[in-house]
């Protein structure tokens, strides 16, 4: 976030806005890039959880109403879903900080920043997973994890990551509190020490980008080569998906852990001067942005082009809103109709001039 006073991630920016001395002992006032963040964030967060919302939120409600013919895949993608809405519903709370005080209390700063740092986990996590399961299905399928996919053992994996993500979120949760600030304004923040937040910056570096990018990278690199292998007509087509897949997460998650990790410099006494501060306070709120807007694609990258998704979702909507079907069938076999006397009477027209 921009203001470190209601960022419920490791870094505090605080320093900031309330006048950090800098190295020759003078104070950084960067009041203006708390009044642009003010705007700022308010704006995209809501149009990346409107979005979000709406894509992921589909998502979970196609996959629960079929989880009975559900797979592997199937419980990643809704899981996955389900972590990138516990991750949206907590922008609005984050949106609203950033233009007043803190006013939903104690409980809520714990509870809100619980279901932003298990959701940004969890969402990584059950990438990773999806990942190593397409891994071991396509370049290892007779090993005992391919021919054991049990729906208990399901099961167990996605409650094993819904634990790990747990555990990677408890220092934030248990830190967070609301506090005072100089200006007698109320702000929820992780309370971390200095140690902490070094741990907790080299946490989210090494969680959300290198362990992902490792893992990732390796499975990919060995399933692209037997996918080429393979004598299928869409094998092409598969290896562009993956290629996107892993490109996309990158791409908007990259920027971010580069803030972060300069983050770290600065808590651990480099780029101190106020350049450097409102410098990095203004890119944080860029890089943020791009960051989370990615969970408004996943439902794009992991069901909606795939085609088995995409032939539950009609299914699904057909089943409840049969008469919207209805009358967009006969909309459109109306247009076909119009379309092909149209066509007709330009070729009568054409061949009558032409002759």
């Amino acid at each position: 976030m921009t203001e470190d006073t209601y960022s419920p991630v490791p870094e505090d920016y605080g320093s900031y806005y309330n006048q950090e001395d800098n190295d020759n002992g003078q104070p950084c006032n960067n009041g203006h890039t708390k009044a642009f963040s003010e705007v700022f964030i308010p704006s995209l967060y809501s149009i990346v959880f409107i979005i979000g919302f709406i894509g992921n939120g589909l998502v979970v409600w196609v996959l629960f109403r079929c989880r009975h013919k559900s797979n592997m895949t199937d419980v990643c993608l809704f899981n996955l879903a389900l972590s990138d809405l516990f991750f949206l519903v907590s922008l609005p709370f984050w949106a609203h900080a950033a233009m007043a005080d803190w006013i939903f209390g104690k409980f809520m700063c714990h509870t809100v920043t619980g279901l932003y740092m298990l959701g940004l986990y969890g969402s990584i996590f059950f990438m990773v997973l999806m990942t190593f399961d397409r891994y071991v299905i396509i370049v290892h399928p007779h090993s005992i994890f391919s021919r054991n996919r049990s729906a208990k053992m399901v099961v167990v994996l996605a409650s094993c990551v819904w634990m790990l993500s747990l555990f990677a979120a408890f220092p934030n949760i248990v830190s967070a509190q609301v506090y005072n600030e100089t200006n007698n304004s109320l702000h929820c923040s992780s309370n971390l020490s200095e140690g902490w937040m070094s741990f907790s910056y080299l946490e989210l570096n090494l969680l959300s980008l290198v362990l992902p990018l490792f893992i990732m990278g390796y499975c990919y690199a060995r399933v692209i080569p037997t996918l080429i292998s393979i004598k299928s007509k869409k094998r092409h087509k598969i290896v562009r998906l993956i290629l996107a897949v892993v490109a996309v997460y990158f791409l908007f998650w990259t920027p971010y852990n580069v803030a972060i990790f300069l983050q770290f410099l600065h808590v651990n006494g480099y780029l101190q001067t106020c350049e450097w501060k409102t410098g990095l306070s203004l890119a944080m709120q860029w890089v943020e942005t791009i960051a989370f807007s990615h969970c408004c694609l996943n439902p794009i990258i992991y069901g909606f082009v795939g085609e088995k998704f995409r032939r539950t979702v009609i299914k699904v909507v057909k089943e409840q809103f049969p008469m919207c079907f209805r009358q967009c069938a006969t909309f459109s076999q109306q247009l076909s109709e119009r379309r092909g006397s149209v066509f007709s009477r330009s070729t009568e027209y054409s061949s009558t001039h032409l002759m």
